[in-house]
């Protein structure tokens, strides 16, 4: 386990290809989400979880359970873009990340993601307490 601070924000180049856009060069709205997605993770792993470990070493699964997302301008074929996301809220059994997608100084897309942990009856549980510790304030 490293000693990150979780409540500085993570951020995450990714480079816009060919695959995310539509036929006018223009990122798909839905690959926002993907983007998102690989941020999360990576802001997880820095502290040493993947979904599979927890899965596996705490019998726990963190699953979205709602995004509010606000399109702001649109990303391109060959652009670097910045996939920012922090903890901002941590309960018992779900945690919220603020996500920020922007290329350069320009805001793409901004979101709100609620993560539940669910056990292995598909239902809510507490969050662990090695992220409690990590995530509660």
């Amino acid at each position: 386990m490293t000693t990150h601070d979780p409540f500085a924000p993570h951020h995450l180049p990714v480079r816009v290809y060919y695959e995310d856009t539509d036929a006018g060069g223009v990122v798909y709205y839905a690959n926002y989400l993907k983007f998102a997605e690989r941020g999360r993770m990576e802001h997880l792993r820095r502290f040493g979880y993947t979904h599979e470990g927890t899965k596996k070493e705490q019998g726990v699964v963190l699953a979205v359970r709602h995004v509010d997302i606000d399109y702001l301008a649109s990303a391109r074929l060959d652009d670097l873009l910045d996939v920012s996301t922090e903890v901002v809220e941590c309960k018992n059994s779900s945690f919220t990340m603020r996500q920020v997608i922007s290329r350069e100084k320009t805001v793409l897309a901004e979101m709100k993601v609620v993560i539940v942990a669910i056990g292995a009856s598909w239902r809510a549980v507490r969050i662990p307490p090695q992220l409690r510790q990590i995530f509660g304030r």
